[in-house]
């Protein structure tokens, strides 16, 4: 379809500016035959995607390379995909407008278990087969990576490949090999994979054959052919200082969800919290120098002109240069008008200098994640914080104008009693309260709170959900405990952490059940307005799967789990 044409419908949905590209920084090279072609594909509409800064890393590593152009795409939002579909037009990338199936390898980006239909819908809307084993030659590469691929059993009959861990140095490898197998000749899928399947951190699904017991369990996960590795270990960039960062980074046409500069200054968390997979996915802790921070910002800043910095880790107060890095930020960009954010903030003693620190320019929230409570639960977690440490840095913030804070929560921990409960009622109010002891006034808090998944790689990986009843109890005691009309308790629904739960701890099975959602509709699962429950209910019953087994079954000690084969430490 010609460009004038794609125009006219582009001006038929809510917002163009998705699909358009164009934005500064983007690149667009010319599409030649000595190029591998990489399109680099999120599961979630652009605000969200272009908010993520794994694919602004590998865009600007591969762009890089002049024997590689790479592109992007973005799930199309419902009223876009109809268009597509009606009018019999293939999704496209945003970089020069080609459909997604001309490309050689598509890379998936997967940040979220409940986006899963969404990768099934992208390839669909671009004419790929939804099975690798339905693809041929002629077809693209299917690649995914991100956190979610730490069980990547339950899709992994839709993707090629998965990358494990760290993607910087790795995706080059990927590359050369792709390059190389083409340039003697061998196109011959399968082949391209057992070179591919040398490189450490990558995982076959089709290499790799699975028995089940008569229970349901997992009797054997192998190899099926030799000199394949039993266990796939997680890629993991050292040298994280010099580690590749994009201080070109597109900027977008339209507002997403996090636009700003997010300079990781760590990558991994030194503390080990019982229930983050996220810790384990990023591990170990690695930092970049402040000195190497600095340069990264005012090289980001040229490039891209934006009037906010975010200090992007899993636990920013750990950074061994913090204080000196803010200071300095400060000193240089104040006069600029450019905010300085740092999420991820632990309760930690040296916290209460940092209110003063940023306070120099436009206030930004603070956000703190309690998780339990109470004490003992929170102990129980290996969340070793100290409480007045938390309510001395929350009154150091208002004192310096501060208003808002965000705290995080998780109902349904092993272990919680009624007096773990309570104790987050009591908690909120005692910090919305801190702030009327200074000018009279409580503060605006939003807690939210989600129920416990004990998920993949975690100490609590052979663990059950607590139960829906149970979580609903806890949820109308919260709701009727908060009297204040200045204190919001967001609760995300417990279907979705069930369906969340199931998909995050299943094994390859659940390929049948997320297929036949994706038939049946389901899109945007992770968006409150598009998550249907009642679809996935049927998808299960239809795939004569049972979600329970999944969430609610304590997995033996002796149990082979469906992750079981990746190598985290």
């Amino acid at each position: 379809m010609d460009n004038n044409k794609l125009n006219e419908l582009l001006l038929t949905v809510q917002k163009p500016g998705r699909y358009i590209g164009g934005e500064w920084n983007a690149v667009r090279k010319e599409w030649t035959d000595d190029k591998v072609k990489v399109l680099l594909a999120f599961p979630d509409v652009y605000e969200v995607g272009m908010s993520y800064l794994g694919i602004k890393i590998l865009y600007g590593i591969l762009n890089k390379r002049t024997d590689c152009l790479c592109e992007r795409v973005f799930s199309p939002w419902v009223d876009f995909e109809k268009v597509l579909r009606d009018n019999g037009v293939s999704l496209f990338s945003l970089e020069s407008r080609r459909p997604i199936g001309q490309f050689d390898i598509i890379g998936f980006s997967l940040a979220y278990e409940l986006s899963y239909t969404n990768v099934l819908n992208t390839l669909d809307l671009g004419g790929i087969p939804l099975k690798s084993s339905d693809r041929t030659d002629s077809d693209p590469l299917i690649i995914a990576g991100g956190p979610s691929v730490y069980n990547p059993e339950p899709i992994a009959e839709f993707i090629d490949l998965f990358l494990i861990g760290d993607g910087e140095d790795a995706i080059g490898e990927i590359i050369d090999i792709y390059k190389r197998s083409r340039a003697t000749g061998s196109k011959k899928r399968v082949e391209i994979l057992r070179e591919l399947a040398k490189i450490k951190g990558v995982y076959i699904p089709s290499l790799y054959k699975i028995e089940y017991n008569e229970d349901g369990t997992i009797k054997s996960f192998l190899p099926s052919e030799e000199g394949l590795p039993a266990k796939i270990e997680k890629r993991v960039v050292m040298d994280f200082d010099n580690a590749f960062y994009p201080v070109d980074q597109i900027v977008p046409n339209i507002g997403i969800i996090h636009d700003r500069i997010a300079i990781e200054i760590m990558r991994g968390c030194k503390h080990t919290c019982k229930f983050c997979q996220a810790t384990v996915a990023y591990g170990p802790a690695r930092e970049r120098s402040g000195a190497t921070i600095r340069r990264i910002a005012k090289e980001a800043y040229s490039s891209t002109g934006y009037d906010e910095m975010s200090l992007l880790s899993l636990s920013s107060a750990d950074h061994s240069e913090l204080h000196e890095i803010i200071a300095s930020l400060n000193k240089e960009f104040c006069r600029h008008g450019v905010s300085l954010s740092v999420p991820s903030l632990r309760i930690e003693d040296s916290l209460k200098d940092i209110p003063a620190l940023i306070s120099e320019i436009k206030k930004s929230g603070l956000t703190f994640a309690p998780e339990a409570g109470s004490q003992r639960l929170r102990k129980a977690l290996n969340k070793n914080i100290k409480i007045e440490q938390l309510f001395e840095t929350v009154s150091e913030s208002f004192k310096k104008g501060w208003r808002k804070v965000k705290l995080y929560f998780m109902i349904g921990i092993p272990g919680e009693t009624g007096e773990d409960i309570a104790g987050i009622v009591e908690l909120i109010n005692k910090i919305s309260n801190l702030k009327r002891e200074i000018d009279g006034r409580p503060a605006q808090v939003t807690a939210s709170i989600n129920a416990f998944v004990p998920k993949p790689h975690t100490y609590f990986e052979r663990e059950v959900m607590d139960s829906m009843e149970s979580l609903n109890g806890k949820r109308d005691i919260l709701r009727s405990s908060i009297r204040s009309k200045l204190i919001n308790i967001d609760f995300n629904r417990f279907d979705k952490s069930f369906l969340e739960a199931a998909l995050s701890r299943g094994d390859r099975r659940l390929g049948r059940v997320i297929h036949e959602a994706w038939k049946s509709g389901a899109r945007f699962d992770g968006w409150q307005e598009h998550f249907k429950f009642d679809i996935w209910q049927s998808a299960l019953k239809h795939a004569d799967a049972d979600g329970s087994f999944y969430v609610f079954r304590p997995r033996k000690e002796n149990e082979i789990l469906p992750w079981d084969f990746i190598k985290t430490r």
